[in-house]
């Protein structure tokens, strides 16, 4: 189909029900729908936004554009759960319908203020020409689900000095003054993050840009988080525009951070160390924390990247978001590990402890789609060891340790159904350690891999057939001893 501007900017009211009764069809006979993951119903789910712990619940909202797998008029559409793991669909939220976010409700984050669940969000109008104005809005959710917009943005133009791409405001509450960071694109075709304070979250004041160290690094920021963590600020964002570099950057567009002192929000200077790509995958991007009422720095990102095509959009759906992780920061890096409520998906087990030498191992038990797989690799003597899982008769995808690079690389050569193959199909980075932990969430078209306790994590959604349910364990050039625990999900 091709996509005109009739298409895209749709209202979903105006929609046939009889064509999205044949979308949903369509969706739901796609072999490749989520069986654990956040996805869409249809169409396309982008970035998480809103991500809040309000009224005994966590409450989740993610772009969605309803009618296909593109980028069209945004929705925000709302999910919530009481445990980070079974996610219950509660609707659209917030709709296009007003002149401030009439080509769209962009991404924004959640405050509680008053009682009451703020929802700060970049309003997206286009005029007769085509020419972008940003608007950035709020609307609030009271205890019964009711959502309010107000009537009019809360910030109204573009800071002098920078274009109109200007959005994705991430809200927080410090020494009684409420402060946003909002991504940013400067004249001169460079991205970056600009602070703003109000007393009251109506009336907001620009104080400027955030004072880092990256001066030229990518033409645009998007989806800023600020945080505090311990005594260390951290700055996270998604920097589009950046050239490989090495194992670096081998994505369309990056999502990471930086680790420094904690922001002075008087000179806006954040004093920082360099930018640490969060997620070492194939598929990840826009994270956003919050902080929940166990005082827990959670985050969840989108399991995507925008501008690729994916082997769903031909069933009418794309993408999904990342389980919750918890985030910590150990010998100057953030560290994440999925939440510990993800047990609660945990069904059948089976462990098997064993030595596995120039070969490949297979154990009875140990097969599936839908999984969650612990494997401890020690005394190792090996050169390459690793697991290949969802193996088929010509599919596998590959998660391994050279101990001669020194390097974590995640192969998915043979995942299945390829994507983007013009930004390669392994991903690797260095990483040093005596003894290797990999953990693994597989489900239908995803698996997400943390390595010894979240020091590293690889992302990346797979598209295999669906017999393909086999794992292997392997050894290279010599031996290691195995540990391994198998939960059926």
């Amino acid at each position: 189909m091709k996509w005109t501007k009739n298409h895209l900017y749709r209202h979903l009211d105006t929609v046939d029900e009889k064509e999205l009764a044949a979308l949903e069809d369509k969706v739901n006979n796609c072999s490749w729908r989520q069986a654990y993951h956040i996805q869409p119903n249809t169409g396309l789910l982008n970035d998480p936004n809103g991500f809040s712990f309000y009224n005994g619940e966590y409450h989740l909202f993610y772009q969605w554009f309803p009618l296909g797998p593109v980028h069209g008029l945004k929705y925000w559409y709302h999910v919530k759960s009481v445990d980070l793991v079974h996610w219950k669909n509660d609707g659209v939220a917030i709709k296009a319908d007003t002149p401030y976010d009439s080509h769209g409700a962009f991404s924004g984050s959640g405050i509680i203020h008053n009682d009451k669940l703020y929802l700060f969000y970049t309003g997206n109008t286009r005029d007769e020409e085509w020419v972008r104005h940003p608007y950035q809005c709020i609307a609030y959710m009271d205890k019964k689900g009711s959502i309010i917009k107000l009537e009019k943005p809360v910030i109204s133009k573009v800071p002098f000095g920078y274009t109109d791409h200007f959005r994705d405001p991430k809200v927080w509450r410090e020494n009684n003054m409420f402060y946003a960071v909002i991504g940013i694109q400067r004249m001169n075709q460079t991205g970056t993050v600009v602070l703003y304070c109000s007393p009251d979250l109506l009336n907001w004041s620009f104080l400027g840009e955030i004072k880092t160290e990256l001066q030229d690094f990518g033409y645009m920021w998007e989806c800023p988080d600020y945080f505090t963590l311990g005594n260390n600020g951290v700055l996270l964002f998604s920097p589009q525009g950046l050239s490989a570099d090495g194992d670096r950057f081998q994505n369309i567009y990056q999502a990471g951070y930086c680790l420094g002192k904690p922001l002075d929000l008087e000179t806006r200077e954040f004093k920082h160390g360099d930018f640490v790509e969060l997620d070492h995958g194939f598929d990840f991007y826009a994270p956003q924390t919050t902080l929940d009422e166990k005082g827990r720095r959670l985050l969840i990102g989108w399991m995507g990247l925008p501008d690729l095509d994916y082997p769903t959009d031909s069933s009418g759906w794309a993408h999904c978001l990342t389980l919750t992780r918890e985030l910590s920061i150990k010998n100057n890096k953030l560290v994440q590990q999925p939440v510990d409520e993800l047990k609660l998906l945990r069904q059948m087990e089976c462990s098997v402890q064993d030595i596995v030498q120039n070969e490949r191992k297979t154990y009875g038990e140990f097969k599936g789609k839908t999984y969650e797989l612990m494997a401890e690799f020690y005394d190792i003597h090996a050169e390459k060891f690793g697991i290949e899982f969802r193996v088929g008769p010509t599919e596998k995808t590959i998660i391994m340790y050279n101990r001669i690079e020194k390097k974590l690389i995640l192969d998915r050569t043979l995942s299945g159904e390829n994507t983007a193959l013009s930004y390669g199909t392994i991903r690797k980075c260095l990483f040093e350690a005596e003894a290797i932990k990999l953990h693994l969430f597989v489900d239908v078209s995803s698996v997400e891999i943390f390595i010894n306790d979240g020091q590293e994590v690889f992302t990346s959604r797979i598209f295999p057939q669906e017999n393909s349910e086999g794992i292997n364990f392997f050894a290279e050039a010599g031996s290691t001893k195995l540990k391994t625990t198998i939960w059926q999900i």
